[in-house]
Parts: C-alpha cells; structure tokens; sequence
C-alpha cells in the first residue's frame, strides 16, 4: 500500500506541475502577444518626444554664450529640455509675463538696464510674490538688507519688495553697481544671484574673469543657462510647440492711483469707501502688510485701486 500511494502520489504531483507549467506558458504567451500588439500601434495623437533645437549663436545682454564648449552646451541644452517639456511651468510664465513684461521693460529701459534682464524675474520668482527659504521677498527675490539699502521701504507695515514698479527699480540698481565693479552684464547677473562678494571671491579664488569658466554652486551655474534657454523659447514658441491664444494669457491691471500720506485706521474701510472689499485692494497693492498704517513720518503712498468694471467684486 505504501508504495502504491507513493506512485499515485508522484503521479499527482507531475500532472499538476505539467497543468502548472502550461498554464504559465499560455499566459505569458498570451502577454506576449499583447506586449507585440500595443508595441505595434501608433501613439494617438501626433507628437514625437525630441530633444529641442539649440540655436548655433546665443547671446544675453549682448555678451555671446560660447556655445562650441560642450560643457557650456551641455548646460544650456538641459535649460532647454527643461523649459520645453515641464509645460505647466513655462504656460505660467507666458501667461503672468503678458501681464507684468510691459512694466519691467519700461523701468529697464529707464535705467538703461539689457532688456534679457527681464527674463531674471521669471527665474527668480515664476513672477509671483514668493518668499524663499533665504528669506529673499518678491518678484525680484531681494533680501531685506539689499531692499532696503536701494531705497525700499521694509517694516512691519510696508514691504515694497512686493511692489513691481519698486522693487525692479531696487533691481535695476543693484545691477548697474554690479555692472560698473565687473564690466560684464554676465557676471552682474551671476552677482545677482550668490552676491557681489560671493562672484569676487571666486574670481580671485579660481583666477577666472569669465563666467563660464567658473566653478559655482548649482544654483548659480544654472542661473544664466535657465535666462538664456527662456529668452530663446518665448521668442520662438511655436517652434517649441507652445501654442497659446491671446486671450489665454493674463492682460495687466486696469489701475488708476490714489496718494495717502497720513495714517490709515483700516485698509478695509479704506477699500470700502472706494468701492471694493480688502482682497481686492490687497491683489493691486500686495506690498500693504498689514490692515492698517501708521506711517507716522507722512511718507506719500501710492495705492492703485481698480478702473471701474475691470473688476468683479463679489458680494458679502
């Protein structure tokens, strides 16, 4: 009997395996061929994944990118790849640019500051009124010291490195100073980023007087490559596949300005007596820290306030 049941036994055990291994092999088979049939079909729609056209001559603030140093290219074609296919970001910028670009032109050019330099907000802040971890504020990321030292007014209260108009005016002039100490736009822009002293330091350090020749933090050896891929992409979306409709990108304010040169009790009733509720004042003047201002010294303000009907205001 023992040997009996160890034959059935043995028996069973190979005609399971045998039913195992064909089952096996008739699913992987069946996989196969719907691996070989999906391989076989085209992508629905028509779009190829490439990598982006580099331009054989780049330039930023009339300074020449040298492009013929692989690892010069190799820097300014990841800012490329980057910008052309994190679309969610660089549809942002297109959009907030069409609202903000005019105003940081105009001041640019006032001050007689390379237009290129308007790309720097993007890269600084995405133009938005960010606060980094460095505690740099605003459009332009300026730190309090650096604000304040180029005619900003920073309290509690008030903060203009919020304000546009003012604190690419405090921008403007931090890069003439840097332009005036290293005759190079270039490096008044990698200044702008680490610092004027951080920018001597290692020229002195590494003996360079060019920016691509620099050994620099991560950030800072971005920096100039990110500009310059922008630059380059916003003038030519279409050959970079971004299509975006006018009326898809944000339109600047439609602003008139009240002056106030004495103190305000609450922002909020300031905005009520001309027609519109707190956030909406707040949205036009971000720099207002508070809902109230002492200003005890009378400084005159300049508050924008919405054109009529440019606005709807919702109701309480």
């Amino acid at each position: 009997m023992i040997n009996k049941d160890k034959t059935a036994f043995k028996f069973f055990m190979l005609g399971g395996l045998t039913t195992l291994t064909l089952v096996i092999i008739f699913s992987f088979t069946s996989m196969n061929k719907f691996a070989i049939a999906d391989d076989s079909q085209e992508f629905p729609q028509n779009y190829k994944v490439v990598v982006p056209y580099i331009p054989d001559e780049l330039e930023f603030a009339g300074e020449r990118v040298p492009l013929e140093n692989f690892d010069v290219r190799e820097r300014i074609q990841r800012e490329f790849i980057v910008s052309t296919y994190y679309h969610s970001a660089t549809i942002l910028y297109l959009q907030r640019a069409n609202r903000w670009f005019p105003i940081i032109e105009d001041i640019l050019d006032d001050y007689d500051v390379p237009d290129d330099f308007k790309y720097f907000a993007l890269v600084e802040s995405g133009l938005e009124n960010l606060t980094s971890p460095m505690n740099a504020v605003g459009y332009w990321q300026l730190l309090k010291d650096t604000g304040k030292k180029y005619g900003l007014t920073i309290n509690s209260e008030v903060d203009e490195r919020y304000n546009m108009e003012k604190a690419t005016e405090a921008a403007c002039k931090y890069l003439l100073d840097s332009y005036e100490r290293y005759r190079s736009w270039t490096l008044a822009a990698a200044s702008y980023n680490m610092g004027k002293n951080g920018v001597s330091n290692q020229l002195e350090r590494q003996k360079a007087t060019n920016y691509y020749n620099l050994v620099l933090n991560g950030e800072t050896t971005r920096y100039i490559p990110r500009v310059v891929a922008l630059k380059y992409i916003f003038q030519n979306l279409k050959l970079y596949g971004f299509d975006i409709a006018e009326d898809e990108l944000y339109p600047p304010y439609e602003t008139y300005s009240v002056d106030v040169d004495s103190s305000v009790t609450h922002w909020a009733d300031f905005a009520a007596s001309y027609g519109i509720n707190y956030k909406t004042l707040k949205l036009f003047n971000p720099w207002l820290r508070e809902n109230k201002l002492t200003n005890k010294s009378k400084k005159v303000y300049s508050i924008k306030l919405p054109i009529e009907g440019t606005i709807k205001i919702i109701p309480d």
